[in-house]
């Protein structure tokens, strides 16, 4: 395997106290930012609960220099990059991604928002509602209350203890007192001294100092003010503790172990192999699923969350449970560790080499060293165990994470035998190798001189019994997306109507020998995976609903697929692919690999399913009372024509829909709009969420929003075309971004030149075409289908 090429790092502290993280890594497509602030929700005054949360929303309202419309999260959005905020309980973190041109004029325009801040009282005010609505939708919001109860068993004046939100009630905006306060808290704390700021790009390490030192130089100077530590986690010499909440168990211990340490055996205590704690859990019935993390870690203390998702038989299980956890820590903490930390290192490379700009600059986990592994000894050994009884084993080595040789290459992964191996012979294999692979296309519209690529894979059944199989496929495929992401190999699989896309996308040196583990996973999967029943997410907010069901997924029909099954629906199954970014080895050696999956690689004609004209309505049911609807509006035609103006209108329509139905309106605190494209269907995509307004006032204001459009067309001296077409440059774009569009592209029926073509036909759209544009998207000259959870709204819609 080559050397991976990690990025150069450089650390330095301005002379004005700005801590500064510089890391330059050549293969990145685009450039990130990070800006720290050593100040978070734990550090605000008891009287101003939620007073650091509010300052972070405030921040982002726009300043004389730059206001809203020009501020960063429009600048960066018009320029196709990503930009968010979060409040934790001691620190507060802004970040944003763009294209390496436009770096300068992003960090000015972070500067400006950090260092000039208007906090002008209507502004203040109609910020707080919007916190005042993400309160009560915190408030409704399972998961939210059982992260509170999960947390009750700590000391009773830890600030983990206490709210941090912010409302309505919490935020006195107009008091006299309450000013003082926040201004208090911003000059104390939001100055160079407090701060960290992060850049990681494909610029020389000496062109990101320039931007550091530039974007320093317009930030208030100030001394570093250390944060005041926390009491005890819990009381006396309580050092750990259990909650029980339905069928999830957490056992959290407290320790002052550093993160580092405690990542190396969550890594460990998550796996799922043979002979581990959660394979043991399963053959009991007693637990489905187990998750370690570290959840709170500062200033020497920290907690480790173990959470069990129980079986039929665990509820009545907890100690006997608890007791199987301390069987394995204690098997654990007298077990030589050299191989894992071996693997552990391959592991933290791979994801070194993988990740994004954004990534880059925002993460903070060092190598793990001696000093780690040994306060995580004393930590275990503070947990006064007894020798292990279990027969427990370590995971086997991750057979992605190095470059196996040619007589390893049909090895297993963990958790297989050789009765997984598949029933073909070797001769059989070798002979299906060399059969061409009609279907299996891979694209030169990417330069293939970096590390990362993308496959695609999707099968079309004519049987409507694939419903039951899906889930059941998904799920035995777990051990191999795990092993795979591990090695810097992300994969997902879903359902889409009659068929199942599975999307590879990450480093491709690994690749082949995933998909030769893909395609026995396949045709055999394991027997005691397939029983398994698939775990039900935990609902979430009503508009990520919406968005989960927009594409149209087939639901686990509740049945147990026959696995004897299989092979008859498999014979019938035709299945296509398309390679992006790959270089001619890899291409190869994927194709010798993927000759061996189920089904018969042959084109099919996609078919689309247009509903030009229509009005649709989907009904979602999903958790709480707040009215979410999502409205897709397609393109009137799969040509590329009307895919440049849609991105346009697209492109357009983003900042001043948020500013509209988010700031003036206040209409919901969930507002975005973009482009999405659904099987080879390119659409305008607007989402809210509001606590106040019902469904027929949510499509009213996005209605009027839409009918707004051509004289919003007519007002912008600068359509952006320009800026547009240069996200579809090739060498701007990111492979796993590129490799969606090229795919959807084939799908759309769109030729090789789909890039070059859609980037020439956006750079050139005239105004009048675009209010045309405007005009037909009125009309639902597309249709519109509209995703809500409630019913419809009366005409023209149709279930």
């Amino acid at each position: 395997m080559p050397v991976p090429a990690h990025p150069h790092h450089l650390q330095l502290t301005l002379a004005n106290g700005l801590r500064v993280s510089l890391r330059h890594a050549p293969h990145l497509k685009r450039c990130a930012a990070a800006l720290r602030v050593a100040a978070g929700s734990h550090d605000v005054p008891l009287a101003w609960p939620g007073l650091a949360h509010f300052l972070e929303h405030l921040l982002f309202l726009g300043t004389e220099a730059f206001p809203a419309s020009d501020g960063l999260m429009a600048y960066v959005q018009r320029h196709g990059g990503q930009v968010n905020a979060s409040t934790r309980e001691r620190t507060t973190d802004f970040f944003f991604e763009v294209p390496k041109q436009v770096l300068g004029e992003a960090l000015q325009r972070l500067a400006d928002m950090l260092a000039q801040p208007r906090l002008a009282m209507d502004d203040q005010l109609r910020e707080r509602e919007v916190l005042q609505a993400e309160f009560v939708a915190w408030s409704q919001d399972a998961e939210a209350q059982h992260q509170v109860a999960l947390l009750e068993g700590l000391a009773a004046g830890h600030p983990l203890r206490g709210f941090h939100a912010g409302n309505r009630d919490s935020l006195p905006v107009p008091h006299e007192d309450f000013q003082q306060g926040l201004h208090t808290f911003y000059q104390g704390f939001y100055h160079t001294g407090q701060m960290t700021l992060s850049l990681a790009g494909p610029q020389s390490l000496e062109a990101l100092q320039v931007l550091a030192q530039r974007f320093g130089d317009s930030l208030r100077p100030g001394p570093l003010r250390p944060q005041q530590a926390p009491p005890a986690l819990m009381s006396g010499d309580k050092h750990r503790y259990s909650h029980l909440e339905k069928n999830r168990l957490h056992h959290i211990i407290a320790c002052n172990t550093p993160r580092e340490a405690l990542q190396f055996l969550c890594t460990w205590l998550n796996a799922a192999a043979p002979g581990g704690l959660l394979a043991e859990l399963k053959t009991r019935g007693w637990a489905s699923a187990l998750h370690a993390k570290v959840l709170y870690a500062f200033a020497g203390q920290a907690l480790l969350d173990i959470e069990f998702t129980l079986g039929p038989k665990g509820a009545q299980q907890a100690p006997a449970i608890e007791a199987l956890l301390n069987d394995w820590l204690s098997f654990f903490a007298h077990s030589d560790w050299t191989a894992l930390r071996a693997e552990y290192a391959l592991l933290v490379a791979r994801q070194q080499q993988t990740r994004g700009a954004l990534a880059l600059a925002r993460q903070e986990t060092p190598q793990l060293c001696e000093e780690h592994c040994q306060t995580l000894q004393a930590m275990l050994d503070a947990q006064h165990l007894t020798p292990a009884e279990q027969a427990w084993k370590l995971p086997p080595a991750n057979p992605f994470l190095q470059q196996a040789s040619k007589e390893q290459r049909p090895g297993l992964i963990r958790g297989q035998t050789s009765a997984h191996r598949g029933l073909r012979s070797f001769a059989q294999d070798r002979s299906r190798g060399r059969r061409d692979l009609p279907a299996l296309t891979f694209s030169r519209a990417l330069p293939d001189d970096n590390d990362e690529g993308a496959l695609y894979l999707r099968w079309q059944f004519d049987s409507s019994e694939h419903g039951a199989f899906f889930p059941r496929l998904a799920s035995s495929l777990q051990p191999l997306r795990e092993n795979a992401r591990q090695a810097g190999v992300e994969i997902s699989f879903e359902a889409i109507g009659n068929d199942g896309l599975l999307r590879m996308t990450g480093l491709h040196e690994p690749m082949p020998l995933i998909v030769e583990q893909l395609a026995r996973d396949l045709a055999q999967p394991d027997a005691s995976l397939w029983q398994e029943t698939p775990a039900s997410p935990a609902p979430q907010m009503a508009i990520r609903e919406l968005l989960k069901a927009l594409p149209a997924s087939t639901a686990d029909t509740g049945l147990i697929a026959d696995l004897n099954v299989l092979p008859d629906l498999w014979a019938t199954a035709h299945w296509q692919g398309l390679g992006v970014g790959l270089p001619a080895a890899c291409e190869m050696a994927i194709k010798s690999a993927a000759a061996r999956l189920p089904g018969q690689c042959a084109d099919v004609e996609h078919k689309t399913q247009p509903i030009n004209g229509q009005h649709r309505w989907q009904t979602v049911n999903t958790a709480g009372d707040e009215a979410a609807l999502l409205l897709f509006c397609p393109a009137p035609s799969q040509s590329l024509a009307d895919e440049a103006d849609w991105r346009l209108l697209a492109h357009l329509a983003q900042t001043p829909f948020y500013q509209r139905l988010r700031v003036e309106l206040q209409v919901g605190y969930a507002v975005f709009s973009g482009i999405r494209q659904l099987n080879g269907q390119t659409g305008l995509l607007l989402g809210v969420q509001s606590p106040s307004v019902a469904l027929e006032g949510l499509l009213t204001h996005i209605r009027a929003f839409l009918m707004q459009l051509p004289a919003l067309i007519n007002a912008d001296e600068n359509m952006g075309n320009a800026a547009l077409a240069e996200q579809f440059s090739p060498h701007a774009l990111p492979i796993p971004q590129a490799a969606e569009w090229l795919w959807q592209a084939r799908l759309a029926g769109h030729g090789a030149d789909y890039l070059e073509q859609l980037q020439q036909l956006i750079q050139t759209r005239t105004r009048q075409q675009l209010i045309n544009a405007a005009q037909q998207l009125n009309q639902a000259a597309g249709g519109w289908l509209c995703l809500a959870n409630g019913a419809a709204v009366g005409d023209p819609w149709q279930l």
